[in-house]
This record gives structure tokens, sequence and C-alpha cells, in this order.
């Protein structure tokens, strides 16, 4: 059992486990960032950071491995991986905070906004299980939620602050998002990550257009609007034409094919953190 939820089985059952490790459910990926920095301090954080080494913008490889790395190894690791994972996280947040004259205040070790990261993670492993499995009985949307606990405790968010079922959350949720704020420093960031201008200019040029409607498409409310994305009966169906299409080949695709490049996002971190090696 799960030494922070006595509750919670060590091994997600098989058909959670297919549905975490298919990578159809990566394309809420883009959403979920800006979701997570929906929150001033958070969006400050990143946005003014003078880090390079793992920021997106400036190794945006680099940093999807390692976003990957602790989603995977959150929900599927063992407790060991986990406590190893938990360090790396604290190690790097220790000196993540604001400067005394910063217009907005933050500290990456404010467990209120960790917990608004997990519960922003939480949303977006919703979303990818909803597109992979969209029969998900009751039951298996219980299990993905009681594991999900994983991505707060992984950020020494106490167990005992996860709201108790999925019903609780929604109350914090509703809450919660209350209090997304985006200015305009963190709306440009957040724009250049909804239009992919981190990567190279031709992949930016061709991919971006399409990539903002997806981005569009996965965030709910208040958080289109205070991006200012535009939406409309037009882009819709492109967004959910474009789903269908993704959902099509996903599932001719050969097992290896459906969970790459999860699979070997797993095998890597686990490799590093068996050897002591950074995370990030």
């Amino acid at each position: 059992m799960d030494k922070d939820f006595p509750g919670l089985a060590l091994e997600p059952s098989p058909a959670l486990r297919r549905d975490i490790m298919n990578a159809l459910g990566l394309l809420p990926a883009g959403a979920n960032v800006v979701m997570q920095l929906a929150r001033l301090p958070i969006g400050h954080a990143v946005a003014t950071s003078t880090v390079t080494s793992g920021a997106l913008t400036a190794h945006p490889f680099k940093r999807t491995r390692t976003t990957l790395g602790y989603v995977v190894v959150s929900l599927l690791g063992t407790d060991e991986e986990r406590v190893a994972l938990r360090r790396e996280v604290a190690r790097q947040h220790r000196t993540v905070r604001s400067a005394p004259d910063a217009p907005v205040a933050y500290n990456a070790a404010d467990p209120e906004l960790q917990l608004w990261v997990a519960a922003c993670m939480y949303r977006g492993a919703l979303d990818a299980i909803r597109l992979v499995d969209p029969d998900a009985s009751p039951a298996l949307l219980d299990e993905l939620y009681a594991r999900c606990a994983r991505f707060a405790t992984t950020l020494q968010v106490a167990p005992s602050s996860w709201p108790a079922d999925r019903s609780v959350f929604e109350d914090y949720w509703a809450t919660a998002t209350t209090l997304v704020e985006m200015d305009d420093l963190t709306r440009d960031y957040l724009w250049g990550i909804a239009s992919l201008s981190f990567l190279p200019r031709p992949l930016a040029a061709a991919l971006g257009p399409l990539h903002r409607v997806i981005t569009a498409g996965f965030l709910p409310e208040p958080f289109r609007t205070e991006l200012g994305l535009a939406w409309n009966p037009s882009r819709e169906r492109l967004f959910h034409a474009t789903l269908r299409v993704a959902v099509a080949l996903n599932r001719v695709l050969p097992r290896f094919a459906r969970e790459f490049p999860l699979n070997l996002v797993l095998a890597d971190a686990r490799r590093r953190l068996a050897r002591g090696r950074a995370f990030t």
C-alpha cells in the first residue's frame, strides 16, 4: 500500500495503467501548463526566473522530459522513487522565491500554491483519461482521483490537504478558480506556450495556430478568457475534428507507439533516480 495513503494500492489497475500510458493524453498538456501558471505568484515565479537550465522556453525538450517524468513517476512510481523525486523537487524549489521589492510575492514552497499545481495536474489527467477512454467508469475515475493525490504529496503537500473525494475536489476547484489571474507579464509568457513560440521558428509557424486551438479547447473558463484565446463555432469544430483524427490514428497504432514517449520517459526517469542523478 502507498505510505501516504494506506488505502491506495501501489500499482494501478491494468485499465488505469493502460490509460495513463497512452500518449494521446498528452494533447491537453499545453492547456494544463496554462492552468498551473494562471495564478499570479506561480506565473511570475516562472516567467521571471533567471534559472534557464530547465526552462521550457530555453530547453523545451529537456523541460518536457522532466515534466512528463514527474507525472509518470508520481502516478506509477514506487514509494522509494517518489521519495527521491520529492527530494529533487524540494531542492529545486528551495531558492525559488520573490525578491523583497518584487511586484508579486511568491514562494515555490507555499503549500497552498503547490496544492493548486497538483489540482491542475489532476484536471489535466482527467482530461487525458476522458480523451483516451471516453467510457471510463465512475470506479476508474475514482481510482484516478485517488492516485492523483500523489501529485500533491510529491510536491510536499500534506496528504490531509488533498480533498477527500471527487465531490469535495469540485468544491475546492470552484473556489480556487476564482483566484485565477493573469497580468501582461504572465499573459505574454503563456501566450508563447500556447503558440509554441519556444520551438524553432518554422515549427512554431507551422504548428502554433493549431496548438492554440487545441489549448483553447481544453481550457475551461476563466482560463481561456484570462489568456485572451479566441473561441467561436469554427474553432470548436476544428478542435473536435482534430481530436477525432488523433483518436482514430491512436487506435491503429501498436502498443509501443501508443505509449511513446511516455514509456521511454518512465524508463529514463527511473534510471536517473536509481543512479542518484539530477532529475531536471
